[in-house]
């Protein structure tokens, strides 16, 4: 991977493993180089989950991405950490292996926070 990131972080829950990555990022190309390298690496992953927010020229801009995850379980608790920490071009990355229990709507928000808590929190 040749964009560093910030921190990272790993949450296991039932045997599904959320790896938690946070970058520093300053424009949406950058966003989209470091999301095709990471779907690279992690190929075999089950979901890659994102949000960011980032200022470009003078305006906050924000997206989050589910990756067929159900509605408001993933991007969107991504979306809202950055949010409550007012962090500005920050890229927050959820990798998920899925593994062989589902967890629910609330259970893939407790997870997806917790890692993406995690990689911010590093």
């Amino acid at each position: 991977m040749s964009h560093k990131f910030v921190s990272a972080s790993l949450v296991e829950i039932k045997k599904s493993k959320f790896f938690g990555f946070c970058f520093a990022v300053s424009s949406q190309e950058q966003v989209k180089n470091i999301l095709a390298e990471i779907k690279d690496d992690y190929k075999d992953a089950k979901h890659i989950v994102y949000a960011y927010r980032l200022k470009e020229a003078g305006v906050i801009k924000e997206k989050f991405d589910n990756d067929k995850e159900p509605s408001s379980s993933a991007g969107q608790p991504l979306l809202y950490l950055l949010q409550k920490k007012e962090l500005i071009n920050k890229l927050l990355i959820v990798v998920r292996y899925f593994g062989g229990t589902k967890l629910g709507v609330g259970g893939l928000v407790r997870a997806y926070t917790q890692a993406g808590q995690e990689a911010l929190d590093k």
